[in-house]
């Protein structure tokens, strides 16, 4: 089923830019931020929070990003960090299931299909209660409406713009989302295998495929696996990590494990609302029962 998708999306992709017209801006704009809201939760839901547990996210923004992941194709989430923990377990090493080791390609696209899943159930029995298990039946509709979503701008558009928005909504974006996180596996492990910490290299030229997001700090990762920060220093733009830090602003997110011995990389153990954030939420709980005596102390029935 994953090489039938695979190929799916490469083929609609192919003949809807030969056949289609190029649509309007604001349907490339939309692509594009499904894109960045799809990397975000791969990469801070899947990769950093749930994988490698160095961030707890509240229940809302974290199955938000999940159903935003499913959206750009990465899968379940607990097959999804299923893989990665087993690749942590094994990298480089006989059994590494994404290891370049067994050549590009198959780093880079054919594991998906022809890995040999077998013990991958014991990385993720975490992940086994029913707050998953859901997502696990909603795939198959997901991706149904992740490919032909665009098609209901039908009565508005037209049959021939509607199609060509499916197409940059659906098949390229989903072809754009897999080859991106296919990288990770493939270019960022082309280091040299004999390395302390595997192949796994940073490449910074892929920053703008990764829309700055982070993950092609990889060889960062895997030298602080649980750090929720993968790229330090100015140069190393990683959004994903100031959105876990906007987020835990904001107390949607907690528990954010430091992130390594450089100093402007530190963070707390766990990362407390400002004071001025609990100030207002106490302040709106207050109106909101003084808004709720008096609407009581009005219109309760009197007993007289």
């Amino acid at each position: 089923m994953t090489l039938a998708w695979i190929i799916l999306i490469h083929v609609a992709a192919a003949v809807g830019l030969v056949l289609l017209p190029l649509p309007g801006w604001i349907v490339i704009g939309v692509a594009a931020g499904l894109l960045v809201l799809g990397g975000m939760g791969t990469t801070i839901a899947y990769h950093r929070s749930l994988t490698h547990r160095s961030v707890t996210l509240h229940p809302v923004i974290k199955h938000l990003l999940i159903f935003f992941a499913m959206f750009n194709g990465s899968g379940t989430p607990a097959h999804w960090v299923a893989d990665h923990r087993h690749h942590h377990a094994m990298a480089d090493k006989p059994g590494d299931i994404s290891s370049p080791r067994d050549g590009f390609w198959w780093a880079h696209l054919r594991w998906l299909w022809q890995a040999r899943r077998d013990d991958s159930g014991r990385f993720c029995q975490d992940m086994d209660t029913s707050g998953y298990r859901w997502w696990q039946r909603l795939q198959v509709p997901l991706l149904a409406l992740a490919l032909i979503g665009g098609l209901a701008l039908v009565p508005w558009i037209g049959w021939a713009a509607a199609l060509a928005a499916a197409l940059w909504l659906g098949p390229i974006r989903l072809l754009v989302a897999l080859h991106t996180q296919c990288t990770v596996n493939s270019v960022c492990h082309l280091g040299s295998l004999g390395s302390e910490h595997g192949s796994a290299r940073n490449v910074w030229w892929l920053s703008v495929l990764h829309l700055g997001l982070g993950e092609n700090w990889h060889g960062n990762h895997h030298k602080r696996q649980n750090s929720p920060r993968l790229g330090y220093g100015r140069a190393q733009v990683d959004l994903g990590w100031w959105v876990i830090r906007l987020l835990a602003w904001c107390g949607l997110a907690t528990q954010v494990k430091a992130t390594g011995s450089m100093r402007d990389a530190r963070l707390p153990a766990t990362v407390r609302q400002p004071r001025f954030v609990t100030s207002v939420a106490q302040g709106l709980r207050a109106a909101w029962r003084l808004a709720l005596h008096g609407y009581l102390s009005v219109f309760r029935p009197n007993p007289a």
